[in-house]
């Protein structure tokens, strides 16, 4: 097999010109490499979020797959109830995908989906994280990091993200990987794995997002590399719950020391206003988060 670059990646193209993303969206990078790896046998269920503003609505829609748009709570109800009509069908090459934001996820979604990995229902889960309600006006969520600023904490968020990959691993499915847009290639490969396995597959994607986020959308790659690089969002998968670091997550794991976190917040608006102790407890969160991958026995140590 030819090894996997941005040149022999598939050429076919499932999200069409013509969408409704704004400018520089990391969604929308993630959401073209990620179809490429489903391919053509795929049904998406898909609640009210920013995906879809940007896919459009039946009849008019971007995308060359079915899509089914649901209430915000029910992606993961819907997705299985689409999972047990395939079934009862006879249709067990298609794979079912539900696609939804990190409010839809971590929050209003958090029951059907925990219910549906108890149960290990045959699908995809895709949790593309913005971290905030970006698409109903930027309010604050479960994923929303500390000290950042939306319209409902406007001085700045006074709690830590939920940790959704490992609150999902916790239920012992089969595979968890995080991904970043701004590293193609594995989340192509990663997608890839998922769409290969049975039983619940859940994928947590860290989404840049110019206008919650306050940047410059021509830098939407590389915020999303600067929040690997200084441990922010670490690149991961959890299979059968071995876990292994990729990318420069796994060179920090082997001993590259991490970017600085303030570089990172610094260039964001939403962090704006924070100040240097703000800095240094989003700096300890991460350092602690390390050292407990040290303990677990994940990292190389001296």
């Amino acid at each position: 097999m030819k090894k996997l670059t941005a040149v022999t990646m598939p050429d076919k193209e499932y999200m069409l010109p013509g969408n409704r993303s704004c400018v520089g969206c990391g969604l929308s990078i993630a959401y073209r490499h990620g179809l490429k790896a489903l391919g053509d046998s795929v049904i998406l269920t898909v609640p009210a979020s920013c995906l879809t503003v940007l896919q459009g609505m039946y009849p008019v829609s971007s995308m060359l797959v079915p899509c089914l748009n649901t209430a915000f709570e029910t992606t993961a109800a819907s997705a299985a109830g689409i999972r047990a009509g395939l079934d009862a069908l006879g249709k067990r090459d298609v794979t079912v995908v539900g696609w939804a934001g990190d409010g839809g996820t971590s929050d209003i979604g958090i029951q059907a989906l925990s219910g549906a990995a108890e149960r290990n229902t045959d699908f995809i889960y895709i949790c593309y994280d913005n971290e905030g309600y970006m698409n109903t006006g930027t309010q604050r969520s479960g994923s929303t990091p500390y000290g950042a600023v939306t319209s409902t904490c406007p001085s700045g968020k006074l709690e830590h993200k939920k940790d959704m990959p490992m609150i999902m691993a916790a239920h012992n499915i089969p595979y968890v990987a995080t991904v970043s847009p701004s590293y193609p290639i594995d989340l192509y490969e990663k997608f890839t794995t998922a769409k290969h396995m049975k039983g619940t597959r859940y994928l947590h994607l860290l989404i840049p997002c110019p206008p919650g986020w306050g940047y410059d959308p021509r830098y939407t790659v590389k915020i999303g590399r600067m929040a690997v690089l200084c441990g922010m969002f670490d690149l991961y998968e959890i299979i059968n719950g071995k876990l292994s670091f990729y990318g420069p997550s796994l060179r920090i794991a082997t001993g590259e020391p991490r970017e600085p976190v303030e570089a990172y917040i610094r260039a964001q608006n939403r962090y704006r206003d924070v100040s240097m102790e703000v800095v240094e407890m989003l700096q300890e969160w991460v350092d602690k988060k390390w050292e407990s991958y040290k303990k677990m026995g994940y990292c190389e140590t001296d």
